[in-house]
């Protein structure tokens, strides 16, 4: 067909390409009705030309897309690295400024496991006795407790340990019971975790000075935690029956549905 309409076109070229003034009316009508045909003609040899080349280039179009997709794969990780530094920058900061300000030996440690539920208040780290860990260890994390003041915060305390691994309880735990002082007056009471992951307690004095934002650490007393550690602010106090004790509320200083990971004092309650 193709061929067909060349030829006729040809012939067509050849005699309007003389030197007369009009042409005839057969020869317009020959060129009005064949010109649209090799219109078409063309183009579908065009396109099927077309088609032969992407057709022998498929192999090439099917490796670009596949390192397309690897590296959109890529990117998207990296994406994620970052976004996971930029949620962690401010607990970076503290942990750089902790380490560099602590006077204790602290050994970092991650956390590999937790029991059910939405609060951190049981889990395991993947350090244990071969790094130095032993039962009775204070756990803590970096805290800032004022505009450029950072601390040890306490998260809890070693309660079982292997070779490389320990199983900590934190101070919001139900069976939890916690030494505490008042850094604006130095009373001190006892708190414990509750079911709700909530701190509650009581001051060893019911005329103690203890208001709503007082801030309170961990007093030593009885050995189970490491002194002078931050525990958090009063939320609420109250009286007891009769008056005859003061009892409070505490906001943790660490978030206890976001941990992964921590610091174990390392030769904690010696000297």
């Amino acid at each position: 067909m193709v061929g067909i309409v060349a030829v006729i076109l040809i012939l067509i070229v050849g005699f309007t390409s003389s030197a007369r003034a009009n042409l005839t009316g057969a020869e317009i009508l020959t060129g009005n009705l064949l010109t649209p045909i090799a219109k078409w003609t063309n183009r579908i040899s065009q396109n099927i030309s077309e088609s032969i080349d992407d057709i022998r280039n498929l192999p090439i179009i099917k490796e670009e897309n596949k390192m397309l997709k690897e590296k959109i794969i890529e990117l998207e990780k990296e994406n994620i690295r970052y976004e996971d530094i930029i949620g962690r920058t401010d607990f970076l900061k503290r942990e750089n400024q902790l380490l560099k300000e602590t006077r204790f030996n602290l050994l970092e440690a991650q956390i590999v496991g937790k029991e059910p539920g939405n609060w951190f208040d049981r889990f395991t780290i993947d350090k244990g006795t071969n790094d130095g860990v032993k039962k009775g260890d204070t756990i803590v994390q970096a805290i800032e407790i004022e505009q450029g003041v950072v601390v040890e915060g306490i998260v809890g305390r070693v309660i079982d340990v292997g070779s490389n691994w320990s199983k900590i309880v934190t101070v919001v735990d139900e069976l939890s019971r916690l030494s505490f002082k008042i850094v604006r007056t130095q009373d001190g009471g006892v708190i414990s975790g509750g079911l709700d992951s909530s701190i509650t307690g009581f001051l060893f004095d019911h005329q103690a000075d203890i208001i709503k934002g007082d801030k309170i650490m961990t007093s030593g007393l009885g050995g189970v935690y490491e002194k002078d550690i931050y525990v958090g602010e009063v939320s609420e106090v109250t009286s007891g029956d009769n008056d005859l004790m003061k009892e409070i509320k505490v906001n943790p200083a660490i978030d206890f549905k976001k941990i992964y990971k921590v610091y174990i004092i390392l030769n904690s309650n010696e000297g």
